[in-house]
């Protein structure tokens, strides 16, 4: 259900560096690409080393190291070490980028600048391998960023015109995860050694801890594989095919950075709230290595501390949803309990105030003129720009799906129905008078159960040009999730799992999309044309040329809404908050005189009306809202739809389970059961 987790910027905990940026997206200016169905045209292959005069035919120019991944296993990073012994031209110099523990804050930023000067000084000497390492930690020394030195080095050496002159290397305990690979990647890394992740799988596998009883080497290409995998995926949403293209070309926006941070190492990044200067990193190096190597002795539990940074834990960081908030809002709305309901209102508000940049934000009633009541608009009409989420018959049962259809439409809202399309009985009116019919029909590239009864019957269609939880990636529905009703709807086979490629990687350009708007409106004259875009930097000009492409409904989604069926790479790394999205499309529609042209809507993670009244100052005229609708439901939050696992709501849940299914304010039962 998205990532309702704090921003690193806002986090309690001390975060690491790679944590503060943001993965850019291709939507509508260019296609992203599927990295599985289209691998014949992705690489990771590379060639590092000195580059020579690119205008010359040289043979010389063709001395260079030739890597098939990034990822280099500890076997190939000490054989890059050691190469000279192979080569004689061919020198090495590895960089300590530790320092004194006792030197302090002071010691951490004089640090950055003599590895940078020990760069130029490597360039000069004519080596052709630059190794910038953090093995010397100890108790005694504390390490500087990895990401930290790597963009501080790649920039000095940018802008002394030596860049091209040394290949650089990182070896570090620091990056873990497939993110951290591609922030170092996107700052001028050519290769990268994470060495303590692969030492604790071996530790793992001597210890029997992994099942299979796989050989070390089995094992560490399995990782490697994996990461290999990880990369790929986020290249592909900026539609970039080779590692060529990406490294270097810092395909990121900086969340809560400061200028001089920013200016200093990673030249040219977007960074629109400021945030964290080198004190505050020096700092939070210091917090994480004081928990590595304590300076006194600590009574504590063997093992790591879990920080609820993925799952809700007690004295872990804030969430969204937390238990306290989901019990009250579920009291309130099956007892119309009033208390309930204000509990959860506080509650939410102080979560909202850890988590999100809204939660920065106060109402200014001093320099405002209150006026009565009766002349503000009633709620009946309020809830008339409501909206639940896209969410799709086979991601949730039918029992919920036409549980929010019936609800909105008892509201005047508008309830969804995501891209795997919606039977056309249920556009039937009821003996009570409700109809389990969507007033908004998604088109994605799937084109999933679209039929010209299904573009007909709408009031609204919606293309997805991405999705919040993971722009520039598609969706997959595993065979075992598709039953006979989910088939027939989306007009598949059962059993047989369903792939949905990127979000429209077959348009290419405004006019792609234009020509689609255009399909759309002869399938459905009466109906509004939207089309979903999801919240990063320029999303303003791109929304600019959708009103210019005659779409008549905008929606921003933030980076915390969407699916969670996601990986975690995407679901906490891609994407930004809703609020610098929408404020940035209203004011550039304001600017290009075509706000009066569109309806602006958004969502991601909205709570109560404290979260609306902020998205409508912002610029917001509709709102929607998908994990609280299910949460107020009885959904459980599992937080575990990255896997391929049956959960609460899910539509293969078996039977018996389904059965008590009372929330439902018709008495209608799913076909199958």
């Amino acid at each position: 259900m998205g990532n309702d987790a704090p921003l690193a910027c806002l986090a309690k905990q001390p975060r690491l560096l790679y944590e503060y940026f943001r993965q850019l997206f291709a939507q509508v200016t260019n296609p992203p690409i599927d990295p599985i169905r289209e691998a014949i045209v992705m690489s990771l292959e590379c060639y590092v080393g000195p580059q020579g005069n690119v205008l010359e035919m040289d043979p010389s120019q063709c001395h260079r190291l030739l890597l098939h991944s990034p990822v280099l296993s500890l076997n190939e990073f000490n054989a890059l070490k050691n190469i000279q012994q192979i080569n004689n031209s061919w020198t090495v110099h590895t960089i300590d980028i530790t320092f004194p523990r006792e030197q302090g804050v002071p010691g951490y930023i004089n640090a950055l600048d003599e590895v940078c000067r020990q760069a130029s000084e490597a360039i000069e000497n004519g080596d052709k391998v630059l190794v910038l390492s953090d093995r010397n930690t100890s108790a005694d020394r504390v390490p500087l960023s990895a990401l930290l030195a790597c963009g501080g080095v790649h920039h000095h050496l940018v802008r002394n015109r030596m860049r091209s002159k040394i290949a650089l290397v990182i070896e570090t305990a620091e990056a873990r995860e497939v993110h951290h690979l591609c922030v170092l990647l996107g700052y001028g890394a050519d290769a990268i050694c994470p060495y303590l992740a692969m030492e604790c799988i071996l530790k793992m596998n001597r210890e029997k801890l992994i099942r299979g009883d796989l050989p070390d080497e089995k094992i560490v290409d399995n990782f490697k594989h994996s990461c290999d995998g990880g990369i790929l995926k986020v290249m592909s949403k900026m539609g970039i095919s080779t590692l060529q293209s990406y490294k270097g070309a810092q395909i990121f926006e900086a969340l809560g950075v400061d200028d001089s941070v920013v200016d200093k190492c990673f030249t040219g990044t977007a960074t629109r709230i400021k945030g964290i200067t080198l004190d505050f990193i020096a700092q939070d190096a210091f917090a994480l290595h004081e928990t590595g190597y304590p300076s006194r002795k600590i009574v504590s539990i063997p093992g790591l501390p879990e920080t609820g940074e993925y799952h809700w834990r007690d004295g872990g960081e804030s969430h969204v949803n937390d238990p306290v908030s989901i019990a009250n809002i579920q009291d309130a709305v099956r007892t119309k309990n009033d208390k309930s309901y204000e509990a959860y209102s506080l509650s939410e508000y102080e979560q909202i105030k850890n988590c999100t940049l809204r939660g920065l934000l106060d109402f200014d009633f001093s320099s405002s003129r209150p006026i009565p009541i009766d002349q503000v608009e009633p709620w009946t009409e309020i809830v008339r720009r409501f909206c639940t989420g896209a969410m799709s018959y086979g991601s949730i049962s039918m029992e919920s799906h036409s549980t929010l259809a019936v609800a909105m439409n008892r509201l005047g809202g508008k309830s969804n129905t995501g891209e795997g399309g919606e039977d056309p009985e249920r556009s039937q009116i009821l003996e009570n008078g409700d109809t389990m019919r969507s007033a908004i029909k998604q088109v994605a590239s799937g084109r999933f159960g679209v039929t010209s009864h299904y573009l007909a019957d709408s009031d609204e269609l919606q293309i997805k040009m991405a999705q919040g939880a993971k722009p520039g990636e598609g969706g997959e529905l595993p065979g075992h999730k598709v039953s006979q009703s989910i088939a027939r709807t989306r007009h598949s086979t059962p059993g047989v799992g369903l792939i949905s490629p990127p979000p429209h990687h077959d348009i290419y350009s405004i006019e792609d999309l234009k020509q689609l708007i255009y399909d759309l409106k002869c399938a459905n004259p009466r109906s509004r044309v939207s089309v979903k875009l999801v919240s990063e930097t320029g999303v303003g000009i791109v929304a600019s040329g959708v009103a210019k492409a005659k779409a008549d409904h905008i929606l921003i989604s933030g980076h915390d809404g969407g699916t969670g069926a996601s990986r975690w790479t995407g679901i906490k790394y891609a994407g930004l908050p809703w609020e610098l999205g929408l404020a940035e499309t209203h004011q550039t529609l304001v600017l290009n005189d075509l706000r009066g042209r569109v309806i602006v809507q958004t969502d991601g993670q909205l709570r109560t009306g404290r979260d609306v009244a902020i998205a409508c100052l912002l610029g917001a005229e509709e709102w929607g809202f998908a994990t609280t609708p299910l949460i107020a439901m009885g959904c459980i939050m599992m937080r575990s739809s990255s896997l391929k696992s049956i959960s609460w709501c899910s539509p293969t849940l078996t039977i018996p389970y389904r059965m008590p299914f009372k929330h439902l304010p018709c008495r209608y039962r799913h076909p199958g059961s």
